[in-house]
């Protein structure tokens, strides 16, 4: 059976965990999230400190290590994806592509050959780009031109071959095929959620899709047949509190919670995972 708990509870100790919504986990075993005032954090591996590594003095949604190492941050009050190193200032590497700025920076996400991509949610009736990419070499561009409806959480099939998008009020998620000259396909429709928000996506070690919905609280996973079973629920909205991004280390799926000051962690959240 899948069982949660709480990874780190920030709720009342220095640093506090300022409202976490994307996270990622580091090589090491290390959990990283940001908070809405811009702040950076690093959680041991074990789950018994935090600290304040960088701070953009934004609000941090989404985050994903990239592949020199560093850690990506969309920030929605500079409007920019940020790059923060060991050691250095955070720097803006990414604020839109082809004379559009970004509205609503949401989800970033690597693919194997490096490049980055950055879901905009924009803003309700503003239609317009919903995901951006940035090449290896800097150079950037509009990836997929049309509006989706509230572009949020992005992940990569194990193959590479989709990009999925939640779209939050849709609600459901979708995939974008990559083509071989990676340039996007045509939108599909992978599963809708009827009174759902989904927010955060993630691949498991099992190659199964897992989705965080904001509301109401609980994690959910596409089975292979393309039925959706319910990983984890919380009604009590304590153990899971709107949840946003989620990340895996190994089986256990690590969640962000928007609307408390914890993360959560999810023991043995896949089917089965493959040898």
């Amino acid at each position: 059976m899948t069982t949660g708990r709480i990874f780190i509870d920030g709720t009342l100790g220095e640093p506090r965990l300022d409202h976490p919504e994307g996270l990622a986990v580091h090589p090491d075993g290390s959990v990283w999230c940001g908070g809405e005032a811009g702040q950076i954090y690093r959680i041991d591996a074990e789950g018994t400190a935090i600290e304040v590594v960088a701070n953009t003095n934004g609000f941090i949604l989404g985050v994903a290590f990239g592949p020199d190492g560093a850690l990506y941050a969309c920030d929605i009050a500079h409007r920019a994806v940020f790059r923060v190193a060991t050691g250095k200032a955070p720097e803006v590497v990414l604020d839109g592509a082809e004379g559009r700025r970004f509205t609503n920076p949401n989800s970033v996400v690597f693919d194997p050959a490096g490049r980055m991509y950055v879901s905009d949610s924009r803003r309700l009736n503003d239609p317009g780009p919903a995901i951006f990419v940035r090449e290896p070499s800097g150079a950037a561009a509009v990836w997929y031109g049309d509006s989706l409806a509230f572009a949020n959480g992005l992940a990569l099939d194990p193959s590479g071959a989709y990009l999925y998008v939640a779209e939050s009020f849709l609600p459901g998620v979708s995939r974008i095929p990559v083509g071989a000259d990676g340039a996007a396909g045509p939108r599909e429709t992978v599963v809708t959620l009827p009174g759902c928000v989904p927010d955060g996506l993630a691949f498991g070690p099992d190659g199964l899709l897992y989705i965080a919905c904001y509301e109401p609280s609980q994690i959910l996973r596409v089975q292979p047949d393309g039925t959706v079973a319910t990983v984890l629920a919380d009604p009590t909205a304590h153990l899971l509190c709107h949840p946003t991004n989620i990340a895996f280390r190994g089986t256990t799926l690590f969640a962000a919670n928007l609307g408390r000051w914890h993360l959560t962690a999810i023991e043995h959240a896949v089917v089965e995972e493959k040898r």
